[in-house]
């Protein structure tokens, strides 16, 4: 099977993952499993986190762990001056958490927004955690600007919109129901930390949990009200 012939895929975590729960590699592993290869390159693309070199250490740590070729690419020190091309050899791009402000901004300079774009698009796996969860849906709830919690206008590959750490910061929950009852973002998913949605084309084709008791929600605004609905594994 070519890779242009293989489903779209995006792998959206509320939070989780090697960076979260080193000692609980799950949502990890179900990201690999799902390229159907027995060393699946996954390729990991800390720009949010103004690709800090801890985080990429970690990365490595967490996934030499694991049945894969990681690499990762870092906008600041790029490994070459064609990254369409160096991603594109890729069977998962990962994205990391930070400030999704930033991701998309420096994204959008370098034209990696068009070339994630075209990788899923060819059956590469899009996946991260926090920003690299917002950054795939047309909107998010995001900290990128201190003070209250804000829109951002994102990629929009997913219909809808995103709130990560739903069940990890406090201030997430009020905050999507504000924004929700006030026009000001449309309706979308709210995901607890350890929990990913697993999206094929703009289809939730499943929902995975590390954590006995973290959930997905769907949230939509009918009438003047905000309905909050906890989703069961689809």
């Amino acid at each position: 099977m070519t890779k242009n012939s293989l489903p779209k895929q995006i792998i959206a975590m509320g939070g989780g993952g090697f960076s979260m729960e080193p000692d609980n590699l799950l949502l990890d592993e179900y990201i690999l499993r799902q390229a159907n290869q027995e060393k699946p390159k996954v390729c990991f693309v800390p720009t949010a986190s103004g690709d800090a070199e801890d985080y990429i250490d970690r990365f490595y740590a967490s996934f030499a762990q694991l049945p894969c070729t990681p690499s990762h690419l870092s906008l600041f020190k790029p490994p070459t001056a064609d990254l369409k091309s160096f991603l594109l050899e890729q069977n998962i791009i990962y994205v990391g958490g930070g400030n999704t402000k930033n991701l998309i901004a420096l994204w959008k300079e370098w034209g990696l927004d068009f070339i994630v774009r075209e990788a899923w698009e060819n059956g590469i796996i899009l996946s991260g955690l926090s920003a690299g969860s917002i950054c795939w849906f047309e909107a998010g709830v995001t900290d990128s600007i201190p003070g209250k919690l804000t829109v951002l206008q994102c990629l929009g590959l997913l219909k809808g919109s995103n709130c990560p750490h739903y069940d990890g910061e406090t201030e997430r929950k009020p905050a999507y129901h504000r924004l929700l009852s006030q026009g000001l973002i449309s309706e979308g998913y709210a995901v607890d930390d350890g929990v990913a949605l697993h999206f094929l084309g703009n289809r939730l084709e499943k929902i995975v949990s590390s954590r006995p008791n973290a959930k997905a929600y769907k949230l939509e605004k009918i009438s003047d009200k905000v309905k909050e609905t906890p989703l069961e594994d689809v």
